[in-house]
Order: structure tokens, then C-alpha cells, then sequence
């Protein structure tokens, strides 16, 4: 779990796996999210680096710190992260990929043929 991209920080790559946790429901809504130590022993990084993802996901208004017991997923994070990753999709990643889809001459129809929503991937 600790391979990293070196194009992109790390504390923000440990910011995306915690949304992707909350996206797909492996932490709930008013759950606590795994330690800080926890992830930084995992993941082996600097538990600094995790505390800096922590505190980008706090300042989203998803997550919040409980004194001594530590990190929860908010009411409403789930729909709140959606909202954002789509608008953040559509606005950063989408342009790129569309590009790609037009240089490369592909059609709807062959893009959706390569497209199993059971798991997400294709066997191209």
C-alpha cells in the first residue's frame, strides 16, 4: 500500500486514499477514521506527513478531530467529497483525457465496450 507516485505529494496521495475509503463506505459517517501512528507505521512515512493529510481533509469540513479519541468522519462527508472529486474531475482530469480520446480517434461505443462496471477496469 505504500507505493507512491513521485509526481504528486505524498501527504496529498494519503488524502486520497482516506477519501476513496469514505467514498466507497469502508468508513462511515460518524466513524472513526485509522490513527495517524497507524497509517504512518503502514504506510511507512512520517506520521507528520499524515497529519498534513488529515489536516487538508479537516479543513474540507469531512473529517473532524475529537480530542483523544481522534479522527471522524462527519454527517454529510460522503456527499460533500462526491461533490468535490467530481467537480475536481471534470475540471482537472477530464480536459486531459478528452484530449487523449480525440488524439487517439476512440468512440463512445468502443470506450464503453472496454468498460466492466464490476470492477471498474477494463482488458485493454
Amino acid at each position: 500500500m505504500d507505493d507512491f507516485h513521485p509526481n504528486q505529494p505524498i501527504f496529498v496521495q494519503i488524502r486520497q486514499r482516506l477519501v476513496e475509503m469514505i467514498l466507497r463506505g469502508a468508513v462511515r459517517e460518524g466513524e472513526a477514521l485509522p490513527s495517524v501512528r497507524q497509517i504512518a507505521a503502514e504506510l511507512s512515512v512520517n506520521p507528520l506527513t499524515v497529519s498534513r493529510a488529515f489536516e487538508a481533509l479537516v479543513e474540507l469540513g469531512v473529517v473532524e478531530k475529537r480530542r483523544g479519541m481522534g479522527m471522524f468522519v462527519t454527517p454529510g462527508a460522503p456527499a460533500i467529497l462526491l461533490a468535490k472529486e467530481r467537480q475536481n474531475f471534470l475540471q482537472q482530469d477530464w480536459p486531459r483525457i478528452a484530449a487523449r480520446i480525440h488524439a487517439l480517434q476512440l468512440d463512445a461505443p468502443t470506450l464503453l465496450a472496454s468498460f466492466h462496471p464490476d470492477c471498474g477496469s477494463n482488458d485493454v
